[in-house]
């Protein structure tokens, strides 16, 4: 007779992994998507069910107890395990898919473009885009996301691709009339909702910071961006959207200065992604594009 397998509360071992790995219920609730107080329900129902305290709560903060440690250590591998034969499982049964989360701007800005190079050297990989962006939490479904930020995302690999400057960029016959900061005018500097310092930074370091930016203000920098090349006004350009444009001409650099915004670009993943086929071969692809372009 085989002996019947007693498994532990499994929502809640994966609310307290979560909260152990990334330090906070909040961090937990954003990877797990639900609210962080339903993370903490979870991990006390856990706690009480084994009986052992997994965490001190503190004023500010969650410290992690001498179980809690040891529990966390030995679920981490089991969890990345869990996803690592699931994501060849899948695999083996059916399409080679790479899942990217990705901000729109960034998606058809850069990604796609260049898409059709990679599609070229793996035709038998099937890349689907999802939402993505800065504020999208990381979601079980991804192989990877390209993400704007300072490298730090708890439970997740980053890679940095490349740096995100910052300089205003117009439609040519715009250009001609501006010789030097002080000729730009607020209502002509076009604004991204989500982007509200990156006027002020530039505009700081050229020496113009009586100057404030009162133009339409859109939701993406794509759109920003397109009405710039449609001569509405001028744009505050980030590396990399705005390479193609400037390669071909569509908009053109006013001024030489370039600020950085204080992020990078990175390709986030989880670790034991790291050597599945598919996904090293579009890691190798992307670096190698990131490279490219410096």
């Amino acid at each position: 007779m085989v002996a019947m397998r007693r498994l532990p509360f499994l929502n809640g071992i994966k609310a307290f992994e979560a909260a152990a790995r990334c330090a906070s219920f909040a961090g937990a609730a954003v990877e797990l998507n639900v609210s962080p107080a339903a993370v903490s329900r979870l991990v006390h129902l856990l706690e009480d069910r084994l009986g052992v305290a997994l965490f001190e709560r503190k004023a500010n903060r969650l410290v992690v107890t001498p179980a809690g440690r040891a529990y966390q250590a030995g679920l981490t591998p089991i969890f990345d395990a869990l996803a690592s034969l699931t994501a060849q499982v899948t695999t083996q049964a059916g399409a080679r898919i790479l899942t990217i989360g990705v901000g729109p701007t960034f998606a058809i800005r850069w990604l796609i473009p260049r898409l059709a190079d990679f599609q070229k050297e793996q035709p038998d990989i099937e890349v689907r885009f999802t939402t993505g962006g800065v504020a999208a939490p990381f979601g079980d479904d991804w192989t990877c996301g390209i993400k704007l930020g300072d490298g730090s995302w708890p439970g997740l690999v980053a890679e940095r691709l490349f740096a995100a400057d910052l300089l205003p960029v117009c439609a040519p016959h715009l250009a001609a009339r501006l010789n030097r900061p002080g000729d730009l005018k607020g209502p002509s500097l076009l604004r991204v909702a989500h982007a509200v310092e990156d006027w002020p930074l530039w505009l700081k370091a050229a020496g113009a910071g009586r100057i404030s930016a009162k133009g339409p203000e859109f939701q993406y920098y794509g759109q920003a961006l397109q009405a710039a090349a449609d001569g509405v006004g001028i744009a505050m350009g980030i590396r990399p959207y705005i390479d193609d444009d400037l390669a071909a001409g569509r908009l053109v650099t006013p001024f030489a200065l370039t600020v950085p915004k204080g992020k990078q670009w990175y390709l986030v993943y989880r670790d034991f992604r790291r050597d599945q086929r598919d996904f090293a071969a579009f890691r190798q692809w992307m670096m190698r594009s990131a490279r490219g372009r410096r």
